[in-house]
């Protein structure tokens, strides 16, 4: 029976994937689970596993290829009682795109055929890649690329690989009478060209859509980013205090993030707009609280949501953070962690990051972002002390999250990591 391989549903903002690289062939045995393409989303790069044991039949969408989600990217004839599955029979015109790319070249006329047999196999006999400009400086100098020695990066063959290679060769004085008028020098004055010290690196499959889709939130939503800064000195003391007990205990640090998240939540609560999404026309307000912490994974920034944030305890979130830290450096984050988030906390201090204005992720309508601890003079009851601070940014969607909700909610993340008990009596 015909199993389809469908590209699964990624995240709520997710409409689309890139195919990466596939691990198996049309014609291989695959077994249940076994991976089979690599996917990547805006978030992350996901292993897609076989639904079934059986035969890989049909590839339909090949690396570098977009697929929508829901749509089918390949088809698995699936063994019966656990016997394999008989490859199935190719049409005639796979038969002959298999043949065509499994067969040489062949010249198309006797002429290239003499020029072909002078070549010797290998990397000698392949012509250079031929840059825009180096293209055109060879049809106006009546030159062939095989004959120029590339200098370029990667064996990329420029315009000045010409023009040395056209100096260098003798020219016959013609008679004056028979010299033919220079060609017309042709614009270039806004061509851009790859210099030697340059290199030209294609994006991957999960850059372009973090790109389009980055893009895309600033130009669907209004982004407004609002600024405070806070006093680290008490959450400092309290880990200080306590970490030794907590790490005996829970045999995970006490962080800064887990009172973050704590601090998030209350002010979601007294702010719900900050929590809220536009859908169409309307607003839609969340009663729960599933808060998405960016981690650097392999592949870049995935945000792994922390379900019902509200009723987890401080060790519960510093090792839910730490496994998916752990995990997103592997790519074994899963695609269902990363679905569903109703807003986002993104810690560039860790970086050292001094200030930035983080971008909403879709459809959600606020992101806090925090950055370094660094001790700052602060005016404390008339007098001029110095405390460890962190500039904290508040980046809402100003189309439901108005500047008084934007500028409270942040005043509340500040109150209650300045004086943490607060988290404990829910004031």
């Amino acid at each position: 029976m015909a199993v389809e391989l469908k590209i699964p549903q990624s995240g709520e903002s997710i409409t689309e994937v890139q195919i990466g690289d596939w691990r198996k062939a049309v014609g291989d045995r695959v077994e249940l689970d076994e991976i089979l393409v690599e996917i990547e989303t805006d978030k992350a790069a996901m292993d897609l596993p076989a639904p079934v044991a059986g035969v890989l039949t049909k590839i339909l969408k090949g690396e570098g290829e977009e697929a929508e989600v829901g749509e089918i990217i390949a088809i698995i004839e699936e063994a019966a009682d656990g016997t394999e599955a008989a490859p199935a029979k190719k049409t005639a015109k796979a038969e002959q795109e298999q043949a065509e790319q499994e067969k040489p070249s062949k010249p198309a006329t006797k002429e290239q055929a003499k020029k072909s047999s002078g070549k010797k196999a290998g990397a000698a006999s392949e012509e250079p890649r031929v840059m825009p400009a180096a293209r055109r400086e060879l049809a106006e100098r009546g030159l062939e690329a095989k004959d120029v020695k590339a200098t370029g990066p990667g064996g990329r063959l420029l315009k000045e690989d010409v023009v040395r290679h056209a100096e260098r060769q003798p020219t016959p004085e013609a008679p004056a009478s028979e010299k033919p008028e220079p060609p017309p020098v042709p614009d270039r004055s806004g061509e851009s060209e790859v210099r030697p010290d340059e290199e030209i690196v294609a994006m991957s499959p999960m850059r372009k859509v973090i790109a389009r889709n980055l893009v895309a939130a600033q130009q669907n939503a209004a982004l407004l980013t609002t600024f405070n800064e806070v006093d680290m000195s008490a959450v400092i003391a309290l880990r200080r205090k306590h970490q030794e007990e907590f790490l005996t205990k829970y045999d995970i640090k006490l962080g800064f993030m887990s009172f973050f998240v704590k601090a998030a939540v209350e002010a979601l609560k007294r702010v719900p707009a900050v929590n809220a999404e536009v859908r169409g026309t309307n607003i839609v307000y969340r009663n729960h609280f599933d808060i998405g912490i960016a981690v650097g994974g392999g592949r870049g920034l995935v945000v792994p949501v922390l379900r019902h944030a509200e009723g987890m305890g401080f060790a519960e979130i510093e090792l839910a953070i730490a496994d998916f830290a752990r995990r997103a450096q592997a790519n074994k984050v899963d695609l269902s962690e990363l679905r569903g988030g109703t807003f986002t906390i993104s810690n560039g201090g860790i970086y050292g990051s001094m200030l930035s204005t983080p971008i909403v992720n879709p459809p959600q309508s606020g992101i806090l972002g925090l950055h370094a601890i660094k001790d700052r003079p602060m005016a404390v009851d008339g007098q001029v002390v110095v405390r460890p601070v962190m500039y904290l940014a508040l980046t809402y969607d100003h189309r439901i999250v108005d500047g008084r909700e934007a500028v409270t909610f942040l005043n509340h993340i500040k109150d209650v990591i300045e004086e943490p008990v607060r988290i404990l009596i829910e004031i």
